[in-house]
């Protein structure tokens, strides 16, 4: 078994060799109330705990996704860092954020998720401050997560799944809300490190109520 361990605003540690028993058996160890998120593929695991940079970027730009539903009057399940996983694929991932919007009717009544027999999110978000030598794309595409966002402190990438060959395609704009600039994310980031979360929030909503009438 191999260890690298990158540090920054994630810290990472990617094992190699790593049974799916043994992935199994660290989700039962250590529980739901913890920090760490566990990705695995095909005996790659990495361990990944969140800083202050990564996590206050997640909720911020979970705010904002909050705020697009209640301005639009979008039913939306959110699920958190849920954690997703599929013995068949021998594939595992704990998002920082992930969303059900068009299948949120039919988990509207759950609290648990089971990959197995339930849709998977409609909406994932991953914060990669620091590139992750895991990459997260072909576990979400395997799952069939039709929208995968990703923000590395700067700028916001939106890749869509072609479901034909299984594999995520860069786009231009949001599958779900395809009238949102990308670049509107990160600058109302900017904007609540100066003004502060709950005036951006207020102005976000504005923004979005003028952009939708």
């Amino acid at each position: 078994m191999t260890t690298a361990t990158i540090s920054l605003s994630e810290q990472r540690t990617v094992l190699n060799q790593v049974s799916w028993q043994t992935f199994i058996n660290l989700l039962t160890d250590l529980g739901d109330n913890r920090a760490v998120r566990l990705y695995y593929d095909h005996g790659v695991l990495e361990i990944m705990t969140p800083l202050g940079e990564h996590e206050n970027n997640n909720r911020f730009i979970d705010d904002l996704v909050r705020a697009i539903a209640d301005e639009l009057n979008l039913n939306l399940k959110k699920m958190g860092s849920l954690t997703l996983k599929r013995e068949n694929l021998l594939k595992g991932a704990e998002p920082d954020s992930c969303y059900y919007l068009e299948n949120e009717p039919l988990v509207r009544h759950k609290q648990n998720i089971d990959l197995e027999s339930d849709p998977p999110p409609d909406l994932v978000l991953e914060i990669d401050i620091t590139s992750s030598s895991l990459d997260k794309r072909p576990i979400y595409a395997a799952f069939g997560v039709g929208e995968l966002w990703r923000y590395d402190g700067r700028q916001l990438e939106v890749f869509i799944l072609d479901k034909t060959i299984e594999s995520y395609q860069k786009s231009t704009q949001s599958l779900h809300f395809p009238w949102l600039p990308l670049e509107i994310i990160p600058q109302y980031i900017r904007q609540s490190l100066i003004d502060g979360e709950t005036a951006t929030l207020k102005d976000f909503r504005t923004w979005v109520r003028q952009l939708m009438a």
